[in-house]
């Protein structure tokens, strides 16, 4: 009843049944199944008498390697006739991509039958395999079923018969032992992944807080501590992980300096320059304000505003500079999905009259600040799934970001791996799929966000004649944000490393 068990069930037939009684019991069960040849009649009907055509849905399947194929789902209650077995009601319906695992099984049984018969038994069998091929491809070209036969399924067919034409040891070969080898291998990367992904069965499992330890809320603590947030020691959730190693290159001097943004000029009555440490949730601003002039500086605050999905949770108080004094401030901003924001904002303070006069009220100065652009890539961590659920998630995924392949990279396995890297993502396509020396790459990227959203890449790129790359780059994700914000990033780095 169902094309996909049909298939699996097929592909067990092909490959296990190795014995001469269990290869001429799967002929005789299939060719049952499959029925008299031809599929369809002249007039478009099955058999004699033709019959009305099933209510048929179609949608696209995308396969391991990205690239698509076409399955068709008929309506059981209108099959083209009540008593045609389940596999052939299925043909009929148009299910060209289940054509191509019958005729992957029934070129398999015929090679394999070779060493079990003799070579004209053998023939017999092979030609009668190829008349059902024929049959396969008549149905897909003949233009009354529900669906004509799609490019990809006629080559592959179209190539099992031109292997049968011409079974000699190299074909045996190629199909019974060279694509069991294949499977092995492919289940041995599984093994290894599976294995990696999944934690030591002697750890100990960790322990983030006890029982009765006390919960710090930052928020709460009041603005007369004057606490440092960035020095670490007063913020639990930080100090638990800053005592497990999990920040150590967060707190390397050099790792902060790459984090540090200017915001103003050194010309400028006010520098400011801000430290953007972002953990979990929480992105926490260290801003550096100097006074430049040679006046002192009152009321001095520093206001700040957000686009994106981001909410400031307190707006900084107020200080006062005295020529060539320098001030930390720090700001609190929550962040609530994977999307790049943007923190803007300006310095203004109260500068003296010159001379003093009491009786003249200080004037309001503003210093516009440089904007802080929030970098995704501080959400999103590589992480695994399987085919099936990328497949499932793709289909159902409907934001999508298309990204045209613009690099000066010409090797296309270079420029995945400079793609990987610069999105932080786990490229799923397994490494046997990538060996060898091609012009052309598909591979599947998937990474999972602190928000427990998922962004899952397909890279189709190419080496055209001239040496140059194109292709594109689809993104797919459940929401917009992390859809746009992830083919932003890849637009920015896909030129090469700078």
């Amino acid at each position: 009843h169902s094309s996909r068990v049909a298939r699996v069930a097929l592909w067990i037939v092909g490959e296990f049944c190795v014995e001469a009684d269990e290869v001429a019991s799967a002929f005789t069960v299939l060719k049952s199944c499959l029925g008299e040849l031809p599929f369809l009649s002249e007039n478009g009907g099955e058999g004699e008498m033709a019959a009305p055509q099933p209510r048929v849905e179609g949608r696209p399947v995308v396969l391991p390697d990205g690239s698509y194929a076409s399955q068709m789902a008929g309506d059981e209650s209108a099959c083209i006739d009540p008593g045609a077995p389940k596999l052939r009601g299925l043909l009929l319906g148009g299910d060209f991509f289940l054509a191509t695992v019958v005729a992957t099984t029934l070129s398999k049984l015929a090679l394999r039958s070779r060493a079990h018969v003799p070579p004209i038994a053998a023939n017999m069998i092979t030609a009668d395999v190829m008349l059902l091929l024929t049959g396969l491809l008549q149905l897909g070209k003949a233009g009354s079923s529900a669906q004509s036969i799609d490019a990809d399924s006629q080559e592959r067919i179209s190539a099992y018969l031109q292997l049968l034409s011409q079974p000699g040891p190299d074909v045996q070969q190629l199909c019974l032992v060279h694509c069991r080898h294949a499977f092995s291998a492919m289940l041995a990367e599984h093994r290894a992944a599976e294995a990696a992904d999944k934690p030591a069965a002697d750890t100990a499992p960790e322990v983030a807080r006890q029982a009765d330890d006390l919960i710090v809320v930052r928020q709460l603590r009041g603005r007369t501590l004057e606490v440092n947030a960035l020095d670490l020691e007063e913020d639990d959730d930080v100090s638990l992980a800053t005592a497990t190693g999990a920040y150590a290159q967060e707190l390397d001097f050099a790792s902060r300096l790459k984090r540090v943004t200017q915001l103003t000029g050194l010309s400028d009555p006010v520098y400011a320059e801000a430290y953007v440490l972002v953990h979990s949730y929480d992105i926490m601003l260290d801003v550096l304000v100097i006074n430049n002039t040679r006046e002192p500086m009152q009321n001095l605050c520093l206001e700040l505003a957000t686009v994106g999905d981001l909410k400031l949770c307190e707006r900084p108080q107020s200080h006062t500079l005295q020529p060539g004094e320098n001030k930390h401030i720090k700001a609190n901003i929550k962040v609530s999905s994977t999307e790049t924001g943007i923190v803007f904002g300006s310095i203004v303070y109260d500068s003296q009259n010159a001379p003093p006069n009491p009786n003249v009220p200080p004037e309001r100065q503003c210093v516009v600040l440089h904007d802080i652009h929030i970098d995704i890539m501080d959400y999103i961590a590589p992480a695994s799934c399987t085919d099936l659920a990328f497949r499932a998630m793709w289909a159902e995924f409907e934001w999508e970001n298309k990204v045209a392949v613009n690099t000066d990279i010409t090797d296309v396995k270079e420029f995945l791996k400079h793609v990987i890297s610069s999105t932080n993502m786990r490229c799923l396509t397994p490494e046997a799929a990538l060996e060898g020396d091609s012009g052309f790459l598909a591979a599947n990227l998937y990474a999972k966000s602190i928000f427990g959203e998922d962004a899952l890449v397909n890279v189709s790129v190419e080496r055209r004649a001239d040496g140059k790359l194109c292709g594109y780059i689809r993104i797919r994700s459940k929401t917009q944000g992390i859809a746009l914000s992830l083919g932003d990033k890849i637009t920015l780095k896909q030129k090469g490393p700078a």
